[in-house]
């Protein structure tokens, strides 16, 4: 029987590779997203020919969503494996003092209350299974980055989370770790010009910009350590040593 797999974010770059990778490795997928259902179209049209998948649309800061989401997959699939909390929103670079009490409700919303919302649902779940959580945090996360103060704050209490839980669950030998990816060629950050990813790669060690695979590779990596956990593996180049 299939071990099976919630990756939330799934339309976007990094939730779409993520999704990818566990589905090449025989997994049962379950994709979330809100939506964007076009991309979702297409990242099944890359998987294996006999990839079992299940496409969920929700909207995660939304408690009825999420818990009619859930209802649907143990219904359709049976119990979750694997959870990875990759659903997040960033906003325009802008001061702290230009933000407003709208831009923190909806970047706490989506990037933390959400994953912490899902991961407790699906509790039973893990225990039941061994399983894994993977929460995907940012190297902003980690070091802070200034115009993105909402943003890092976000990241770094998933950090906060992850390693808590681990605590809290690991004697139901449960893992729980974190990816914190530096600067990846995704839509996100469509924005910066050649110039500006030119000018970022020459300061990353690697001399490089992250694809969406180094992380997919590094989430699968922790969903399947069984004597990690705790941990935030920096998918950055080197940038935050």
């Amino acid at each position: 029987m299939k071990q099976i797999v919630l990756v939330t974010g799934a339309s976007g770059g990094i939730g779409s590779a993520i999704a990818r990778r566990f589905s090449e490795a025989g997994y049962a997928v379950a994709l979330q997203y809100n939506t964007n259902r076009e991309a979702i179209d297409r990242l099944i049209r890359s998987f294996p020919a006999d990839a079992a998948y299940l496409c969920l649309q929700c909207d995660l800061t939304c408690p009825e969503s999420a818990q009619q989401m859930l209802d649907v997959l143990h219904r359709r699939f049976g119990t979750v494996s694997v959870l990875v909390n990759c659903a997040g929103k960033a906003l325009a670079q802008k001061l702290l003092t230009d933000t407003t009490e709208d831009d923190y409700d909806l970047i706490f919303d989506t990037n933390v209350r959400s994953a912490v919302r899902l991961t407790r649902l699906l509790i039973d779940d893990l225990r039941a299974n061994h399983g894994a959580v993977v929460n995907i945090s940012s190297m902003w996360g980690v070091s802070g980055a200034s115009c993105e103060v909402l943003y890092s704050a976000s990241k770094a209490a998933l950090i906060g989370f992850t390693k808590a839980l681990a605590k809290e669950l690991a004697p139901s030998d449960v893992t729980v770790n974190a990816v914190a990816p530096g600067l990846i060629d995704t839509a996100m950050n469509a924005h910066l010009s050649e110039e500006d990813l030119a000018a970022f790669a020459a300061e990353t060690p690697l001399r490089k910009i992250g694809t969406p695979q180094d992380v997919a590779d590094a989430v699968f990596y922790l969903a399947n350590a069984r004597f990690v956990t705790g941990q935030v593996l920096c998918c950055d180049g080197g940038c935050t040593i």
